[in-house]
C-alpha cells in the first residue's frame, strides 16, 4: 500500500514589512558588538547550536520525512552529520582564521609591514532551499556567526515541516538582533531583498540567482550564489563497473533525486554500455526492491518535494521516452505520493527533454561515446556543470578530462563526496554558482579582507614627494628601474 504524502497548503500569508525592518534595524545597531566579539565568544555560540541539535536531531528526522518522506538514515547522513562535521572544523579553527595574516612587503615599502585582517561583512541575508533544508541553511549560517556578522535566514516553504523546526531552533538559541528567521513564501524574500544588507548569501535554481543578484545590485552588497546545473559522470573503459553502478545509483537516488550535486546523467564507453546498465539495474534491486511494487514501497526512498516537481520529471520522462529514449529500469509515477521510480534511461540523445536542464529527480540519463573528445565537445557546449565525475583507473585519462572541462568541484571514482570535506571549498561556476564555502571558505566569505599597511620606521616614500626634480628625484628614479 502506498504511503501518501500531505500535500502542502497553498497559502500567502500577509508579509510584516514593519516587523522585518525592526528587526533589520536591530541587528544593524547591534552588528559592531558581534564584529568586535572574540573567539572565545563565536564558539560559546557554535557550542550552544550545536548542544541543541544534538539534542533535537530527532524532531527535525521527523520533520523532514513529513515533508518529502526522508528516510532517516539519510537525514542523519546529508543534513545532521555534515553540519555537526562543519560546526567541529569550525569550533577547532576559528581562533586561528580570525588571526591576521603577515604577508611580505615589497623593498620600496621598507620601514613597514602588512598583513591583512578578517572583519565581519555586517548584516547577512541567508535564503535556504528545500532539498536539504537543513543543512543548505546551517553551513552558511556557522560561517556567518563564526565570522562576527549578525544573520537573517528564510528557509524554504516547500518544506513547511522542517521551516517551523528551523524556526524554533533558531530562536530558542538565539536572541533576533543577533540571528532571526523569517518563515514565508515569495513574497517575504523580496521583502527582505529590499533591504541594505552587506552580503547576500543564496542556493538555489539561477532563475532566482538573477533575482537575488539584482536586488544586491542595488544596494551593491556582495552576493554569494550556490546554484546547481547539470552534473555529468564519465565511464571510461578501465573503471570498475560494479563499485562505479554502486556509486552512481546511490548518488543519483539520494534525497529523490533532488541533489544540487547529484551525477545528472552518464557519458559511458560504448564497449561498457551493457555492462554498465546490467550492474545499475542489479544494485537499484539490492537497494530499492526486486519489483517495481517493493520499490514503491520502500522506506528507504524519498518523494519529490511537491505536485509540481513530479509533474516536471515525469513529463520530462514521459517526452524522452516517446521520442525514443528507453527505460531500462523504472519509468513509473505515482502522483497521489508524489513518486518518480529510479530511472535509467538509455538510448538518449542530447536533443532530448530530459537533457534540456538539470533534472532534480531520481532518473538517470545513459550516453555513449567513442571518443572523449566526444564527451568533451558536449560539456563545453554546454553551462558549467556545479560538479563533474570521472570513472576511471587510467590516470592520464583522469587528468585529460580536467584539461578539457571546468566543473564547481570534482570527485574521482565516487560521487557528492567533495561536499562533505570542510577542507575543501564547495561552491559552482558561471551558471552554476558564485563564490564559495564550507570550513575557512565560508569564513572568508562572510569576511572582509582589510588591507593595513603599518610604517614602523622613516619612510622611502619621502624621496617621491613634489618637487619631481633634482639629484634625489633622478637617484629614486632610477632605483625604482632597478626593482622591476
Amino acid at each position: 500500500m502506498l504511503e501518501l504524502v500531505p500535500a502542502v497548503p497553498e497559502s500567502k500569508p500577509e508579509v510584516d514589512v514593519s516587523r522585518i525592518q525592526a528587526v533589520f534595524e536591530a541587528q544593524r545597531a547591534h552588528r559592531w558588538a558581534m564584529s568586535r566579539s572574540t573567539a572565545a565568544e563565536r564558539i560559546t555560540r557554535l557550542k550552544r547550536l550545536r548542544e541543541a541539535i544534538i539534542a533535537r536531531r530527532g524532531e527535525l528526522a521527523e520533520a523532514i520525512h513529513r515533508d518529502f518522506r526522508k528516510p532517516a538514515l539519510e537525514v542523519e547522513l546529508t543534513e545532521i552529520h555534515p553540519t555537526l562535521e562543519e560546526l567541529n572544523h569550525t569550533v577547532k579553527h576559528l581562533s586561528s582564521w580570525m588571526k591576521p595574516t603577515r604577508v611580505g612587503t615589497p623593498l620600496l615599502l621598507a620601514g613597514s609591514s602588512s598583513h591583512v585582517r578578517y572583519e565581519a561583512r555586517g548584516v547577512v541575508l541567508i535564503l535556504a532551499p528545500w532539498n536539504y533544508p537543513f543543512q543548505l541553511m546551517l553551513a552558511p549560517l556557522i560561517a556567518a556567526i563564526a565570522a562576527g556578522n549578525t544573520v537573517v535566514c528564510k528557509p524554504s516553504e516547500k518544506t513547511p515541516n522542517t521551516s517551523r523546526f528551523l524556526a524554533r531552533l533558531v530562536r530558542d538559541i538565539f536572541p533576533e538582533n543577533e540571528v532571526a528567521l523569517f518563515e514565508g513564501g515569495a513574497e517575504t524574500a523580496e521583502a527582505l531583498l529590499e533591504l541594505p544588507f552587506d552580503h547576500l548569501f543564496f542556493t538555489g535554481n539561477p532563475r532566482i540567482g538573477r533575482k537575488v543578484m539584482e536586488a544586491a545590485a542595488k544596494h551593491l552588497s556582495s552576493v554569494t550564489l550556490e546554484l546547481g546545473g547539470k552534473s555529468p559522470a564519465i565511464v571510461d573503459e578501465s573503471a570498475d563497473l560494479q563499485a562505479t553502478a554502486e556509486r552512481l545509483a546511490w548518488g543519483k537516488f539520494l534525497n529523490g533525486g533532488q541533489t544540487c550535486v547529484a551525477p545528472d546523467y552518464v557519458f559511458v564507453h560504448e564497449s561498457r554500455k551493457q555492462a554498465l546498465v546490467d550492474a545499475l539495474k542489479a544494485v537499484i534491486t539490492r537497494f530499492y526492491g526486486a519489483t517495481e511494487a517493493e520499490r514503491q514501497a520502500s522506506a528507504d526512498f524519498s518523494r519529490l518535494v511537491d505536485t509540481v516537481a513530479w509533474r516536471r520529471v515525469k513529463d520530462l520522462v514521459d517526452r524522452s521516452v516517446a521520442a525514443g529514449a528507453k527505460a531500462e529500469v523504472g519509468g513509473v509515477a505515482d502522483g497521489p505520493s508524489r513518486y518518480i521510480a529510479p530511472t535509467v534511461l538509455t538510448d538518449v540523445t542530447p536533443d532530448m527533454a530530459i537533457m534540456s536542464g538539470e533534472i532534480f529527480g531520481p532518473v538517470l540519463p545513459v550516453m555513449t561515446y567513442r571518443s572523449r573528445d566526444e564527451v568533451y565537445a558536449h560539456i563545453q557546449r554546454g553551462d558549467k556543470p556545479l560538479a563533474l565525475y570521472v570513472f576511471s583507473e587510467d590516470k592520464r585519462a583522469i587528468e585529460d578530462v580536467f584539461r578539457h572541462t571546468t566543473s564547481g568541484g570534482a570527485v574521482v571514482n565516487n560521487v557528492l563526496v567533495h561536499v562533505a570535506n570542510p577542507h575543501l571549498p564547495f561552491g559552482g561556476v558561471g551558471m552554476s554558482g558564485l563564490g564559495n564555502y564550507h570550513g575557512l571558505y565560508g569564513f572568508r566569505t562572510f569576511s572582509h579582507e582589510r588591507a593595513v599597511s603599518v610604517q614602523w620606521m622613516k619612510s622611502m616614500v619621502a624621496v617621491f614627494f613634489p618637487p619631481y626634480r633634482g639629484k634625489l628625484q633622478e637617484m629614486a628614479s632610477r632605483f625604482t628601474r632597478l626593482l622591476e
